[in-house]
Parts: C-alpha cells; sequence; structure tokens
C-alpha cells in the first residue's frame, strides 16, 4: 500500500449557494449535530471537525485561494454529479450553459472551474498540490473528475496547465454509502429534546449505515481508517459499481415508479407490496450485472439494501431521488441494462423506470406533475413529450436518441423503443399501482 502520515487535521468547509449555512454554523463554534435515525430511535452525536466555514459564492477568489494554500494537503467534493458538467462518456460538456458562462468569467463558479484555478495557483507558485478526492456518486469519479479538471483546463486554452494536473495531481476513487435525507424542521425539535434543551438550528439525519471506500494514495491524511466504516484499497471499483448500480439506480425506480404511485418516501415505495417487490428483483437480478461479488454476497447486500430502504426513520422524498436523472442515467441504469441485454438476459426493471422517468416529464409537461422535477435537461425533455404527447413511441425514441444521456443505441435498439413505448402507454392509460402489480408479478 501507498506510504501516508497520519494527521489530526481539520475541515475548512465552502459552499458557493447557502450563505445562511454559513453563517449558522459561525454562530454554533462550528459544531452541528448528528441524529442518527435507527429503525426504533434516534442517537443524536455533537460533531466538532469544522474548523472553518466559508461562503464562496460571494468570493470564488478566496476558495481558489484556499485551495492553493499550502496548508491544504485534501480537497474533498461533494456536488453531486449534475455538478460535474460531464457527458455520457465521463467527459466535461462544452456545450453546458454553466462551463460556457464559467469561462468567461474572471474568477469561475462551477466547481471544475475552481479546481483549475486554484491547481493552477499551486503550479505557479512551485507549490505541491493537494489530493483531490471526490465524495459524489459517479462512476470511477476520481478519473472522472481528474478528466473533467483536465478538459476545463483545456479549453481555457492551456494545454501546459491540463498536462500538468494529469501529472502531478492525484485523484483518488472513492465510493460514499450513506443515505442522508435533507433538513426538515422536525430535525430542530428532535435535537433540542435530544441536547437536553440545547439548540442547534442545522441538525442532520443520516441512517446508521456508513461505508467509505477510497482508493489508498501516499501524503498526509487523517487516520480515517480508525472508522469501522472506512477502508482504504487497491481497487474501489467492485464496491463502486454494486452501490451505483443496486442501491442508487434501485433507489432511481423507487422514487419514479413511487412518484407516479403516489408514494412520497422511499420508506413508503420499499415497502409497498408490488413496488418493494419489483425493487428487490430488479436490484438483485438486473442491477448486480457485472458486480464482482459472488451469489451469497449478492444476496446478502440486495437484502441489506431493502432492509436500510425500508427504515421508518428515514423520510427521504422521492422528489429529491429524482432529480437530475439524465447526469445519473448513464451510469446506474443503462450500464447494467446494456449488459444484460448483451447477454439476452431480461430488462423488465429498466424498462419500467425509464418509461416512468418520461412519465415524469410528460405529466410536467402539462403541469399534471404533483411533485416537483429538477433536472439539467429538463427544458429539453419537456418539449420531447409536448411535441409528441399522445406518440409514445416518438417520446421513447426522442429520449433513447439523446447520447448525451443513454450512450450510443442500445442493444436490440428498436425492440427496447418499443417495450419502453408500451409501458408508458400502460402508465398513461391504466392505473399506475395496478400497472406495478402486473410487472411485479412477471418478475416473480
Amino acid at each position: 500500500m501507498p506510504e501516508t502520515t497520519d494527521c489530526a487535521g481539520a475541515i475548512a468547509s465552502a459552499t458557493m449557494r447557502r450563505p445562511t449555512l454559513t453563517d449558522q454554523l459561525r454562530q454554533q463554534d462550528n459544531c452541528y449535530t448528528l441524529l442518527t435515525r435507527e429503525p426504533d430511535g434516534t442517537v443524536a452525536s455533537v460533531m466538532a471537525a469544522i474548523s472553518e466555514a466559508v461562503f464562496a459564492g460571494a468570493d470564488p477568489g478566496a476558495l481558489i485561494g484556499r485551495i492553493a494554500d499550502p496548508l491544504i494537503r485534501i480537497v474533498t467534493l461533494t456536488v453531486t454529479a449534475s455538478g460535474y458538467h460531464i457527458t455520457a462518456e465521463g467527459r466535461l460538456d462544452p456545450e453546458s450553459d454553466a462551463i460556457r458562462e464559467d469561462l468567461a468569467r474572471v474568477f469561475p463558479c462551477t466547481a471544475p472551474g475552481i479546481l483549475v484555478a486554484g491547481l493552477d495557483l499551486v503550479r505557479q507558485r512551485g507549490g505541491v498540490p493537494p489530493v483531490v478526492l471526490s465524495c459524489d456518486n459517479v462512476a470511477e469519479n476520481g478519473d472522472t473528475l481528474r478528466q473533467v479538471v483536465m478538459d476545463y483546463a483545456a479549453l481555457r486554452g492551456d494545454d501546459a496547465l491540463s498536462a500538468w494536473i494529469g501529472a502531478h495531481v492525484v485523484f483518488p476513487n472513492t465510493m460514499v454509502d450513506r443515505i442522508t435525507p435533507p433538513f426538515q424542521e422536525a430535525d430542530v425539535e428532535d435535537a433540542r429534546r435530544l441536547l437536553g434543551g440545547v439548540d442547534d438550528t442545522i441538525p442532520v439525519s443520516a441512517e446508521p449505515w456508513f461505508q467509505w471506500i477510497i482508493q489508498a494514495f501516499d501524503g498526509e491524511r487523517p487516520f480515517w481508517e480508525a472508522h469501522p466504516g472506512t477502508r482504504f484499497v487497491r481497487d474501489v471499483g467492485v464496491f463502486e459499481r454494486a452501490k451505483l448500480q443496486m442501491l442508487n439506480g434501485t433507489h432511481m425506480i423507487l422514487a419514479y415508479a413511487g412518484g407516479l404511485a403516489d408514494l412520497p418516501t422511499v420508506a413508503e415505495a420499499a415497502t409497498d407490496p408490488a413496488l418493494g417487490a419489483i425493487a428487490t428483483y430488479f436490484m438483485r437480478h438486473e442491477q448486480s450485472a457485472g458486480v464482482a461479488l459472488s451469489d451469497e454476497d449478492l444476496d446478502s447486500y440486495a437484502a441489506g439494501l431493502m432492509t436500510r430502504f425500508r427504515n421508518p426513520g428515514i423520510a427521504h422524498d422521492v422528489e429529491r431521488i429524482g432529480r437530475n436523472g439524465s447526469a445519473k442515467m448513464a451510469a446506474r441504469v443503462i450500464a447494467p441494462m446494456r449488459e444484460n441485454l448483451e447477454a439476452g438476459r431480461p430488462v423488465t426493471g429498466a424498462v419500467l423506470l425509464i418509461a416512468c422517468w418520461i412519465r415524469w416529464f410528460a405529466l410536467h409537461e402539462q403541469e399534471a406533475l404533483e411533485i416537483g422535477l429538477t433536472d439539467p435537461r429538463a427544458d429539453v425533455l419537456r418539449q420531447i413529450c409536448a411535441d409528441a404527447r399522445d406518440d409514445h413511441r416518438a417520446q421513447a425514441e426522442a429520449f433513447l436518441a439523446m447520447e448525451e444521456v443513454f450512450g450510443p443505441p442500445l442493444p436490440d435498439h428498436d425492440g427496447q423503443v418499443a417495450a419502453i413505448a408500451d409501458m408508458l402507454r400502460r402508465l398513461t392509460e391504466g392505473d399506475v399501482r395496478a400497472v406495478l402489480r402486473e410487472v411485479a408479478q412477471a418478475c416473480s
């Protein structure tokens, strides 16, 4: 394994979008409460690892300077998949509006732009660059982030910087697995009760399960593996693929089908007899494609995931899980779907998932979707549904033709278009829950 030096370290936390959060952290001496939501109750723990809270939205130059600070040895990112502005092939999307606007600014505001600017300062000063550690649900996240950052530098017209980043900056792959639902006002009351009357305006809820798999790297770092959920390994791939496909991919079918079936949370969707059965089948028999684990380990992992999904203490909204589907589809759904098609295996669950996703846009275009819809390609996808409002095949064909989302044509492409179109028809013309019961029976 690579050689490392243990250092106690502390966290300088930065946000581009939430100045209020920065103010709240500062008012609480940069401490917050972790509310661990067990199925039978909640445990409160005070977290005190943050030493500095920075709002960089008003002054991105300050964050760029912090990245270049010799005291900063590790830069972690948690910006979600959409924050990488990548194509289905894992390259920086030069047509992204955010990237084009960023390139015209003095100080960039996107994650790739800020990283490039900070690393450029390190190079100019002859310093040692920090390790850049992606913690997002992106396939091969470290390798992908390296390519995105190099692509951004090249788009700036600085091929020398791009080459320097590729040669000198370490981007380990990681896999982070812990379900953390968004903040709710009830969390504040829970924290106050569990802390004996102490107020915390920014508590964080999370499930008990925690796993952080990190590709081993040289250099100074905290002794993170002291936590039993953290491991340093040579190859993150098997852990990453299991999580992206079996957890995140199954989350997507629970979200898109659950949203249509008036099941507002993942726990309710996973507990529903029909959708829960579909999710179990989908996870174990479709989403496990290419996951290098034994059948026994796959069964155990799948059973554990369904237990986690059904945790009533985790109020994880399907609307939130369903966000930015076009940025997630390739790695989480299409990769195993393609592998299954090539092997001649059924893809019933994937067909249902894609049809439900398209149906979200069709309903949103008609102002009939009861939940919010957020996607970087929302305008284009809604327009497809508007242009082919009564033509399910045309909708399916146009969606699957978007190679920036789905990649190259699927095996038996026309057959998949027909299957998705038929599922769309059933979801549109019939009762969604009845359709789910029929699909569950077909999967059994």
